[in-house]
C-alpha cells in the first residue's frame, strides 16, 4: 500500500518564508513545520519543542515573548531560520511520516543570494540534513555546496534520547560564536 494522498495517508503541508535579513551569517534548517506550527503560523510552536527555550539558554530570547519579538531578536543574533522543505505529504508532525515522492524542496539559490554572509548552516535533526544533502545539495554551486554545516539534536519533543541540558550544550557550541569579528 502506497502511504501518500491516493491511499489516504497524509495531507499536503507547506513550510513557511524564511526568517532573514541581509546580515544573516547562519542559516538554522528543520526539516517542516509540525502541526501545531502551523496552526500558529510560527516557527517552533509546539510547547515542548525545546528550540525557544534553547535560544534563551544561548541568547536570553525569552520565548515568553511575542512570536515577532523572538524572531527580531533571533535576526539580530545573525540567524536565519528556515525549513529544508517547501511541501510534501505527511500524516501529523513526525518526520518518519514525510512521503519521501512528495518532497519539494525550498530554493535554496535565491535564498543565498539574498544572504550572501551565510557561512553555516546548523541542521535541527537528521532529517534536515538528510534531506538537505539528497534534495538541496546537488543543486547548489560550488560556493553554495561549500559552506560548512553541522547536524545538531532535534528540538522535537519526539527526539527524547538527549535531555534538554544534552541539547543545549549541543547548540551553544555551534552557535556561540555566531557574530562575525
Amino acid at each position: 500500500m502506497r502511504r501518500d494522498v491516493e491511499s489516504g495517508y497524509g495531507q499536503p503541508v507547506e513550510s513557511f518564508p524564511p526568517l532573514f535579513n541581509g546580515s544573516a551569517h547562519v542559516l538554522i534548517l528543520g526539516s517542516m513545520p509540525g502541526i501545531a506550527s502551523l496552526s500558529a503560523g510560527q516557527y517552533y510552536a509546539h510547547p515542548r519543542n525545546a528550540f525557544w527555550r534553547i535560544m534563551r539558554g544561548i541568547f536570553g530570547i525569552d520565548e515568553s515573548l511575542p512570536y515577532s519579538h523572538r524572531t527580531t531578536a533571533l535576526l539580530n543574533q545573525g540567524l536565519a531560520v528556515w525549513d529544508v522543505l517547501k511541501a510534501c505529504v505527511r500524516q501529523g508532525s513526525l518526520d518518519s511520516d514525510i512521503v519521501s515522492h512528495s518532497i519539494v524542496a525550498n530554493d535554496f539559490k535565491t535564498l543565498f543570494e539574498q544572504c550572501p554572509a551565510i557561512g553555516k548552516i546548523v541542521f535541527n535533526g537528521s532529517t534536515a540534513e538528510q534531506t538537505y544533502i539528497r534534495h538541496v545539495l546537488p543543486t547548489l554551486d560550488s560556493k553554495h555546496a561549500a559552506i560548512p554545516a553541522v547536524r545538531l539534536p532535534s528540538t522535537s519533543p519526539a527526539h527524547a534520547g538527549l535531555d534538554f541540558e544534552g541539547k543545549l550544550n549541543a547548540w551553544r557550541n555551534a552557535l556561540i560564536c555566531v557574530k562575525p569579528d
